[in-house]
């Protein structure tokens, strides 16, 4: 073995693969390396709802074995990941960070069609992360595994929905996982553990079972770098037919193009949606630095703002009433031991009716024009990921911000669940406390290529930092 074992956890999947290919390790190497940073890291940052660890084992040996014959059986042979507790993986219950669900109640033998492609490609399960109960909120604690922390400080929130997802990312418990977002929870959190993370255009990744939010939950890459992130796009963004709302075929790998670069691209940099977020000085400054060096490596950069009137109400009105369709058939015992913030949107989502619903599609509707208008003139919009660096863990919302739901602060992220719009948030740098400031790109809808490219070029110009 020509690498240390505690080298292995710092590795992207591509370099992992590379090493594979040449003989300079094994997956059984890599996997025990990832297990044992998984359970260094648990008791800290708590971003395991459950480990694999001996069919993680069994797996890469087999794996390993594909190797030595030069047979590896898929893209990701052998490569870690990790699956967030709202994605069925067969052999284990999904818990979707509640309670509610009766461990022994179902049969978990059903793979999520994500879960199912990256079984085909031989990648090896480390285990389940972390979700907020149903994935309702924007940071990760729930009644069932309590607080997901930041491994940048444990004292501060890893974001959520998926904050296990993006935490172990961070801290080398394999390179790759899955994640869903709903209105930001793979960006969200990515930004605030300094990782990478798309959520492709709805439909690119199929779903299965739906989710009770609808149309406005993506599933998606959480990973080291924007090359993981297309090669984990290869392996998952596949039709399935258990998905009526999924796309056909992508038209070209999600590599191809990878490394095109920049220039040429029209960007349109908004700094704040025309004064309507309070973004904080370091973010502020940190984005814009990265947003000249896009200008550097040859993009057209407009400050600019899209139209996107604040549509908070419209999004609350989709989001709530889908939670309260994640818990229409809980007892009422049962719903007395959900989160408390969970049984407060659930409640007001039962108190809206299908008019209400409507007027909401018809405002999405209306954003989704104006988006697609606003990318016939520009390729990009650029914006912070977030407005601030993450906040104390086990709070909702900032101590202090007059904020009452998660959505006050995360105004860049989920309009774009309601456009449906490929968006990823890429690492630009780090606040006086040392915590990591995202950058969101945003391309018009089936354009995910683009975003991964541009997101490519920033780390190969070393503005971005890998996780």
């Amino acid at each position: 073995m020509t690498e240390l074992a505690d080298d292995l956890t710092a590795l992207s999947a591509v370099r992992l693969l590379d090493g594979y290919r040449r003989g300079g390790f094994s997956p059984v190497d890599v996997t025990r390396a990832a297990l044992r940073r998984a359970e260094e890291i648990q008791p800290e940052l708590n971003a395991f709802v459950r480990l694999f660890t001996e069919d993680a084992l069994e797996r890469a040996r087999a794996s390993e074995r594909r190797w030595r014959r030069g047979e590896p059986c898929g893209l990701l042979d052998g490569v870690p990941v990790t699956v967030k507790d709202l994605l069925l993986l067969r052999g284990a219950p999904t818990l979707r960070g509640s309670r509610a669900i009766d461990p022994a109640g179902g049969r978990w033998d059903e793979d999520a069609p994500a879960v199912a492609r990256l079984r085909e490609h031989g990648a090896v399960f480390l285990g389940k992360t972390t979700t907020p109960e149903f994935g309702w909120k924007g940071v990760t604690d729930s009644p069932l595994s309590g607080v997901t922390r930041n491994p940048h400080d444990p004292t501060r929130t890893a974001g959520g929905s998926s904050g296990g997802a993006a935490a172990a990312v961070a801290r080398g418990a394999g390179p790759l996982a899955l994640g869903t977002d709903g209105g930001g929870s793979v960006r969200i959190p990515a930004a605030f553990c300094g990782i990478f993370a798309l959520k492709p255009t709805y439909g690119r990744v199929p779903l299965h079972p739906a989710s009770p939010f609808g149309t406005l939950a993506h599933v998606g890459p959480m990973t080291r770098d924007a090359a993981d992130a297309a090669l984990l796009m290869d392996v998952i963004a596949v039709p399935d037919s258990r998905d009526w709302s999924a796309l056909g075929p992508a038209p070209e790998s999600f590599a191809a193009g990878l490394a095109d670069g920049v220039h040429g691209l029209r960007v349109a940099y908004s700094p704040s949606l025309g004064g309507q977020v309070a973004v904080r000085p370091a973010v502020a400054a940190a984005v814009r630095r990265a947003v000249e060096r896009l200008a550097g490596l040859g993009a057209y950069v407009e400050e600019t703002d899209p139209d996107l009137t604040e549509p908070v109400d419209a999004f609350h009105t989709l989001w709530f009433t889908g939670a309260a369709r994640a818990v229409q058939r809980l007892s009422r015992k049962q719903r007395e031991g959900l989160d408390p913030g969970l049984r407060e949107i659930c409640a007001a989502g039962a108190r809206c009716s299908a008019l209400d619903y409507l007027a909401a599609v018809d405002v999405r509707t209306d954003l989704g024009h104006r988006m697609g208008r606003f990318h016939d003139r520009y390729d990009l919009l650029v914006t912070p990921t977030l407005p601030i660096t993450a906040f104390e863990a086990g709070a909702e919302v900032p101590k202090g911000s007059g904020h009452h739901r998660w959505t006050g602060w995360t105004p860049f992220t989920y309009p774009f669940n309601m456009t449906q719009q490929p968006a990823a948030t890429v690492p630009v740098g780090t606040d006086a406390d040392g915590l990591p400031i995202g950058l969101q790109l945003v391309a018009a809808r089936h354009r995910d290529t683009l975003v991964l490219r541009a997101a490519h070029a920033l780390y190969e110009a070393g503005v971005a930092t890998g996780g």
